[in-house]
């Protein structure tokens, strides 16, 4: 038992780097073809990116804002507010990172479609 704790302790840091090797920069094409008409699952919130701009958050309600895409980067904007905040993005597979200038990381992941 020894043994495997040991070995596990050793390969820990490299599992944790292999995996942040496979989260790859996001283009502004990417960006947009990996969020428009789809909904994503962050924890207990989600967010469904309308084709038309608009974008629902829902945290356990309901906040509608605007989304688009500058450059290589998805950009949003929350009423009353005026101001659009941008975000650069990772993907790998099925998920995503959202990643403020601060360095602050959102994660999310496809929300399977509704049948």
């Amino acid at each position: 038992m020894r043994q495997f704790v040991l070995f596990f302790m050793l390969c820990w840091p490299f599992a944790v780097q292999a995996d942040e090797a496979a989260w790859t920069p996001l283009s502004g094409a990417q960006i947009s073809a990996a969020l428009t008409g789809r909904v994503v699952q962050y924890g207990s919130a989600w967010q469904d990116f309308r084709a038309s701009g608009k974008t629902l958050y829902n945290a356990g309600r309901d906040s509608w804002g605007y989304w688009r895409v500058e450059g290589d980067q998805y950009c949003s904007q929350w009423p009353p507010s005026d101001l659009w905040a941008c975000y650069d993005m990772t993907g790998n597979g099925d998920r995503l990172r959202f990643i403020g200038a601060a360095g602050d990381i959102s994660e999310a992941v496809y929300r399977p479609a509704a049948d």
